[in-house]
């Protein structure tokens, strides 16, 4: 059976035109359908394409141990949408997609919070149960029935953040951070996480928020943006950007103005700032030390997981997205094998049933899996990465770290 169907609704067709739908209908009546929409084209198709690898892992891994016996081992098949590059293009996927496959039992994506805010809309009104690894606050604060949030929420990310990194830097220096600057862009999961900052976190941390500008991604020219850290020197700088292109650009803006390397310490909030790419186009010495909070990274207990994704992929780490994707399918198999039937209502209530604690779920996602009343994962501890010898490794929660931090002495 094909692993599946991939429909593309990105920059060149906004429609959400169908791409492919090669099997006949009635060679799929045994097949459990299972959504993804995930931005494979535009500034953020990178991260798109590891959700989808992620995601595709499991599919076959499914398959490959007996599909859903629930349902007499039928087979789990992928149906894959492109979020675009607008919130425009990612709701007409999410809308050409439940028109065209009626039999969908639930779905995940769209990793931009908002691409997920207009995606979840539409399945909201479908009532078609939704996994998200996105961030904004917004999105569980709407009072949805049909939509689980496996990450942190963004404010809770900032939140736990700012704290721990303080308590990095003392430890490793001696002296407590005094001010911080802060660069984001005007997405929604980086607008969460900055609203936290500047409107009392940095205070609560006895920081002083000296740096704040937000930008409209794609970045075209970081200049600006770097001249106001270089002219306040904050002891650390927040970097809250959501694609791979806008970090390339802010790292070596950085690097020209003599404030990369440590000079100017990074912490970072978004899956992109551990992408295999940074790697290439920015360089080993200018990400030595940048610490990012994720909503899950690859850590202690996941070996065979990683082992198996590095294998299929040939990637050189198991990342946030491609972790989520992994989990998100698994947990709507899980979810059909408790409902007994592929009937998408009910598997959303077997969600909100949930208590996972082992399995392939749970040990994607330090914590377990269990939701709230709003749908978001109750308990998900905060999880931090650092780039340490051309490597993000794992440095929180401690039991589960693969590493320790290191904060740069200057």
């Amino acid at each position: 059976m094909k692993l599946h169907t991939v429909l593309l609704a990105g920059a060149a067709l906004a429609t959400g035109l169908i791409l492919s739908r090669a099997e006949p209908a009635w060679a799929q009546q045994k097949d459990v359908k299972a959504a993804l929409i995930a931005p494979l084209s535009g500034p953020w198709a990178r991260q798109g394409e590891l959700v989808r690898s992620g995601a595709e892992t499991a599919i076959e891994e499914i398959n490959e141990k007996g599909g859903i016996k629930a349902l007499g081992g039928a087979k789990m098949q992928l149906v894959i949408a492109d979020a675009g590059d607008t919130t425009e293009k990612a709701k007409n996927a999410a809308q050409r997609l439940l028109s065209q496959e009626p039999e969908l039992i639930g779905g995940a994506g769209a990793w931009l919070s908002s691409f997920t805010m207009a995606i979840t809309e539409v399945t909201e009104r479908a009532q078609l149960p939704w996994l998200t690894l996105s961030y904004s606050d917004q999105l569980t604060d709407r009072g949805f029935h049909y939509i689980f949030q496996l990450s942190p929420t963004a404010s809770r990310q900032s939140e736990l953040t700012l704290p721990t990194v303080v308590d990095f830097a003392e430890k490793a220096t001696g002296k407590r951070p005094k001010t911080v600057g802060m660069i984001s862009d005007n997405t929604a999961g980086a607008a969460s996480f900055a609203k936290w900052v500047r409107e009392g976190g940095a205070e609560k941390n006895g920081l002083k928020l000296v740096v704040d500008e937000v930008f409209t991604p794609p970045l075209a020219d970081a200049t600006a943006l770097i001249q106001r850290v270089r002219s306040t020197r904050p002891d650390f700088l927040l970097v809250i950007p959501s694609n791979v292109p806008d970090n390339k650009l802010l790292f070596e803006k950085m690097n020209e103005f003599r404030l990369g390397k440590g000079v100017v310490p990074v912490v970072g909030n978004s899956g992109s700032l551990g992408a295999p790419e940074l790697l290439k186009t920015v360089g080993k010495d200018l990400l030595e030390g940048l610490i990012v909070s994720v909503g899950t990274w690859s850590m202690k207990g996941q070996e065979e997981i990683v082992a198996r994704y590095k294998k299929r992929t040939n990637e050189p780490w198991m990342t946030q997205d491609s972790l989520m994707g992994y989990a998100e399918m698994w947990i709507l198999k899980e979810a059909v094998e408790r409902a007994g039937t592929a009937d998408r209502v009910k598997v959303a209530e077997e969600i909100r049933k949930m208590d996972l604690k082992d399995g392939p779920a749970a040990l994607s996602l330090p914590g377990g899996i269990k939701f709230d009343e709003k749908g978001r994962r109750v308990d998900a501890p905060l999880v931090l990465i650092q780039w340490q010898d051309g490597e993000p490794k794992s440095i929180a929660p401690a039991d589960r770290a693969n590493t320790k931090a290191n904060w740069p002495k200057k």
